[in-house]
């Protein structure tokens, strides 16, 4: 423990920021923390970035927490502005994703009387975050504070949310502090690694399902060694795409949303499944569907609630997955399954073929541009629709953190996620896709995309409807169209308007002219690709689906 100094609560929480390496906090300011906010101005190490709306703060935090591996902290005053960032909360406890929140909050005079603001911020989000509380001791921040940022960030990793009094914030105390969060990396036992050889020993088609956990513990170099070892093919959960290169030989899918029935085979066929760092979501299992009692489970994750929540493991191990993967990679097996490997890998590339003519919809051609013109270390982020079904069908990720989407699907997500990536590394092309309908949920973040002069490429594909749910819609009350039609936006002149470029494509190449200029523009640039509502997914119109309900 250092020595105590003394300083106000607010200085107290900047200096756990600097103790914890945080570069960029994000928010929208209110006068209920204005304390931490004039702190922050005297710490010249850390850039605050203000926005449009909680809701956005909240997302290019998650965003940018994602890219770096490193806390998130954002900012928001009282219960509205609580309130408007909880979407980014529980993006980030589905996501995985390390979050420390600060909220202002009424006079602790004042708590209980239906104060101006006034909600019980820790109870509020104590569903939906990893840990919630409220300080009002100044003498504790320090404490407390440190205790939010090792909760954040150890075990598996997620949002804790600090409620702040206003009236603790400019408080003086004698404050101590403790050493930074250094992350815990268990490894399985002797007797766990020999019973995982035992059991892959006997299968004849094992297959490993690879989550954020690789992500979270930087082991993707390991899944690929202990992949290559013994000719294991790799699954990539809902969003996580990039754990594994795709164009490996022993990739064969992702199980996201309207998974092709190729990818499911795999799965089907497979007899001992190896999740390593996922919680079997109910997006990757196909509604928890997937692993049948027929099939050993071996389940690796860092957390041992994730254990036995979904599926009842044959083998559960609290393990971080970069150390299971170095023991696992010395296990004495005699065989491999390059025969199986290979006759899966054949199955997804008959379903991922990114060759594309004239004839394919202008959605799967822009991808297959941007495969050809984006450096393969350009990341790509994206919103919820079903525009994102042709980049999660077709973009082939081969570099490890190249790829941010929400696992929890949260519409409005995609552009400020984009600005979070963009802030972690200036050096990447971020390149950030969304639907009309999610764009338009947080595109008042484009100013401060300006602002900031961050020069992240937003495509909107504009079908002037809600797509997914219009799907939905057709596939159980077909023809009953109702809440799901959009009406015209230009999203070229709204980019311009706030001092952005705007372009509107109709054709290939005019997007490609359009994406030439935004690649050398140092500012942000919205590409607005004007789509066909007809085509409503990958793998059907809305015809086609309507056709189908009639017989």
């Amino acid at each position: 423990m250092q020595k105590k100094v003394k300083m106000t609560a607010a200085q107290a929480i900047v200096k756990c920021m600097e103790l914890e390496d945080i570069k960029h906090v994000f928010c929208v300011p209110g006068e209920s923390y204005l304390p931490l906010l004039d702190a922050l101005h005297d710490e010249r190490s850390i850039e605050v970035i203000s926005t449009r709306h909680e809701g956005g703060a909240s997302f290019i935090a998650e965003g940018y927490a994602k890219a770096t591996l490193k806390p998130g902290v954002v900012m928001a005053t009282r219960g509205v502005g609580a309130a408007n960032l909880s979407i980014g909360v529980h993006t980030a406890f589905q996501d995985s994703t390390p979050m420390v929140v600060f909220l202002g909050q009424v006079h602790s005079k004042f708590r209980g009387r239906e104060g101006f603001q006034e909600v019980d911020l820790d109870q509020y989000f104590g569903h939906i975050a990893k840990w919630a509380v409220e300080v009002n001791d100044p003498e504790r921040m320090p404490e407390l504070v440190q205790r939010a940022f090792r909760i954040a960030q150890t075990g598996r990793p997620g949002p804790v949310i600090v409620s702040l009094p206003e009236n603790v914030l400019p408080a003086q105390a004698e404050m101590s502090f403790g050493a930074p969060t250094v992350k815990p990396k268990p490894a399985p036992s002797t007797e766990e690694v020999i019973r995982i050889e035992s059991m892959l020993s006997k299968a004849k088609n094992p297959l490993i399902i690879a989550g954020g956990g690789i992500k979270s513990s930087k082991a993707e170099e390991r899944l690929l060694a202990f992949a290559e070892k013994f000719s294991i093919p790799v699954i990539a959960a809902f969003r996580r795409h990039d754990v594994f290169p795709n164009n490996h030989a022993l990739y064969c899918g992702h199980l996201g949303l309207g998974t092709s029935k190729e990818v499911l085979q795999t799965v089907k066929e497979a007899d001992v499944i190896l999740a390593f760092g996922t919680r079997l979501s109910e997006v990757t299992t196909q509604d928890y569907k997937i692993i049948a009692s027929d099939k050993k489970l071996i389940h690796i994750d860092i957390d041992y609630e994730t254990l036995g929540k979904v599926f009842a493991p044959d083998i559960g191990i609290v393990a971080d997955s970069g150390e299971a993967l170095a023991k696992l990679a010395e296990l004495a097996l005699s065989g491999s399954w390059v025969v199986w490997a290979t006759e899966r890998r054949a199955a997804y590339q008959q379903v991922s073929n990114l060759d594309v003519t004239s004839e394919d919809v202008v959605n799967k051609q822009i991808i297959a541009l941007l495969e050809k013109r984006l450096p393969n270390d350009a990341v790509l982020t994206n919103d919820a629709g079903n525009f994102a079904g042709w980049l999660h069908s077709f973009y082939p990720f081969t570099k490890p953190h190249t790829y941010v989407g929400p696992t929890s699907g949260a519409m409005g997500y995609g552009m400020p996620a984009a600005l979070g990536v963009q802030l972690a590394d200036r050096s990447k092309t971020v390149v950030s896709l969304s639907g009309d309908g999610g764009f338009m949920m947080t595109v008042q973040e484009l100013e401060t995309a300006v602002r900031y002069q961050i020069p992240v490429i937003s495509l909107v594909f504009n079908n002037n409807m809600y797509g997914t749910i219009r799907m939905h819609q057709e596939i159980h009350y077909p023809e009953k169209v109702i809440a799901t039609n959009l009406g015209d936006v230009s999203f070229s002149k709204l980019a311009n308007s706030v001092g952005a470029d705007g372009y509107t494509v109709w054709t290939l190449s005019e997007f490609e002219k359009a994406l030439d200029k935004a690649l050398h523009n140092q500012g942000p640039t919205v590409i607005e690709i004007i789509t066909d509502g007809e085509n409503i997914s990958v793998s059907s119109t809305i015809q086609q689906l309507r056709d189908r309900s009639k017989k």
